[in-house]
Order: structure tokens, then sequence, then C-alpha cells
């Protein structure tokens, strides 16, 4: 809903469509669409900004009121606020998010439709500016922030190891190992590593704001840790953490430690998974 009152204030303000369409990434047809209707309505930009989210839905948003009176579409909305919430706990994906919602409300929506409402939500709710990648420019790293357990088959020993991630930004192709710990030296040998798998080094690495890569974070100069900075004048490539508390910076990323958590920490009574057994062959353990 954000979206279109950003729309509607650029129109009141005597911007063109094609301007507003390249101001705020929405296609031409969804912007000449929203228009008519403000325009077909003899509305005011005031009226709008005073309307709820709600009421901007009804006449906007391409629903009508017998839909939007609809009380099965009512609680599913209802129970958003709280199901974003859950979606950022680890491990948790929207087909979990789904199954719950099923089995409390077995006569409600569909997977299909449950997701494209919830969508359509995060859509309303929390605009995002869309980045563009360039091929060969970042490498993002992260490590995961729970540990997993490795056991020699052989001895019985139970180690804890990190995991550790890389991504490119544009192709997006994706490096993960197991790793001792977060200690320098192992950081600059994973991400050594993951250049190899690559084929190549970025323009710059990415990484959050690990003590191992960074000695003292800062928005303006942060402080690179020397030997980290070291290894990178090396490869002839930069450091450029991400902005403390600024979770976007890294999306990426953040996305495949996500992946990471459901495919490889999700605990399981089946067959280990590939990407377990991987990790256990990297290891030595058979």
């Amino acid at each position: 809903m954000i979206q279109i009152r950003q729309i509607l204030r650029l129109h009141t303000q005597g911007k063109s469509k094609l301007q507003i369409v390249m101001l705020t990434g929405v296609s031409r047809n969804t912007v000449k669409r929203y228009l008519r209707r403000f325009d077909e309505g003899h509305y005011t930009y005031e009226a709008v900004c005073s309307m709820t989210d709600h009421e901007l839905e009804i006449l906007f948003g391409g629903a009508d009121k017998q839909s939007s009176s609809n009380a099965k579409l009512q609680t599913l909305q209802g129970l958003f606020p709280e199901l974003s919430k859950q979606l950022k706990r680890k491990g948790m994906t929207l087909q979990k998010l789904w199954e719950q919602y099923h089995e409390q409300y077995p006569e409600g929506y569909r997977r299909s439709q449950f997701c494209l409402h919830f969508h359509q939500y995060v859509r309303g709710t929390n605009p995002v500016m869309h980045l563009e990648h360039k091929a060969g420019d970042k490498t993002y790293i992260d490590f995961a922030g729970d540990k997993l357990s490795i056991v020699n088959p052989h001895t019985g020993e139970e180690r804890k190891v990190e995991v550790f991630a890389a991504i490119l930004g544009c192709s997006q192709l994706t490096y993960v190992e197991a790793v001792n710990s977060q200690k320098t030296e192992d950081l600059i040998n994973v991400t050594e590593n993951a250049f190899q798998y690559f084929g190549g080094v970025t323009a710059a690495i990415v990484p959050d704001n690990l003590k191992s890569a960074v000695t003292k974070s800062s928005k303006y100069e942060p402080q690179i840790n020397e030997t980290f900075a070291d290894f990178a004048e090396h490869y002839g490539t930069a450091v450029i953490p991400a902005r403390a508390y600024r979770p976007r910076d890294k999306s990426l990323v953040e996305g495949i430690i996500k992946i990471i958590y459901t495919r490889i920490y999700a605990p399981s009574d089946t067959e280990p998974s590939p990407a377990w057994k991987s990790l256990m062959q990297r290891y030595g353990f058979s």
C-alpha cells in the first residue's frame, strides 16, 4: 500500500506516467490502472492518505467488496503479521507456515492461494529496492549462527564445526564448507577455497562484521583485520563490510544461510541428505 501512495503522490506532483514508472519500478500498466481508478473516483491525495491499507486494497488492489468481506480472507489477513515474524525464525519456511495454518483452519486456503495472499501482504507492507548485481563484482560471505556436530563413525568422537557460505552477487553461484572455527586463518582458507570453486576472484568481498574479518565496525571507516586485509591485497580484491544491523546489505548470503538451515540443519529421522553427506566426506568421515 505504500507503493500506491507513492504513485499517487508523484501523480499529484505533476509527474508523467513514464517518470512514475522509472521512479517506482512499477509496471506501466499497473501505474495506469491505479491512476485511472484515482481519477474516476475523483479522490484527493489527502483523502487517499487518510485511508487504511484495507480500504486502499479495495479501491486500487483489484479486490472487490465481496471478496474483501469474505470471512476466510479476513481471518488469513489477520494472521499475516504474526506469520511474517515466524518466517524470520531459523529453519522456518512458507511451506511450514501453511501446514500450521491448514492444521488450524482445514477449510482455509490451499497452499497456492495462501502463498499468493502472503506475498501480496509482504509487498504492501515491506517494500524493498531492487539491486542490480554486476558479474564479477562482489562475493558475499558469512557463517551460520549455529554449529553442526560431526561424529566420527570409527571412534565415536564428536566435533563441533562452523558452516561457511559464499555466494556471487550476479550468478548466485554458491559455495558451502564446514570448518573448525571462525578464526581468521580458517576464514581465509575457506574464502580461498570459494574463489577456487568459483574459478576467479571478484572485485570485492562483502563479509558480515565478523571479528576475524572486521576488527572494528563503523558506518564510515570500518577497520579490517590486518591479516584478512593482506589476504585481500594478495588476490587484488577489496573488503567492503556490510553495515551493522543492515541485513539487506547481505541479503543474498542471508538467504543461503536460511537454505542451509532447512536443508542441512533440519533434523530428520530418514537417510542423511546429500548436503549432509558432502559435509561428512569433506571432513574425511564416511
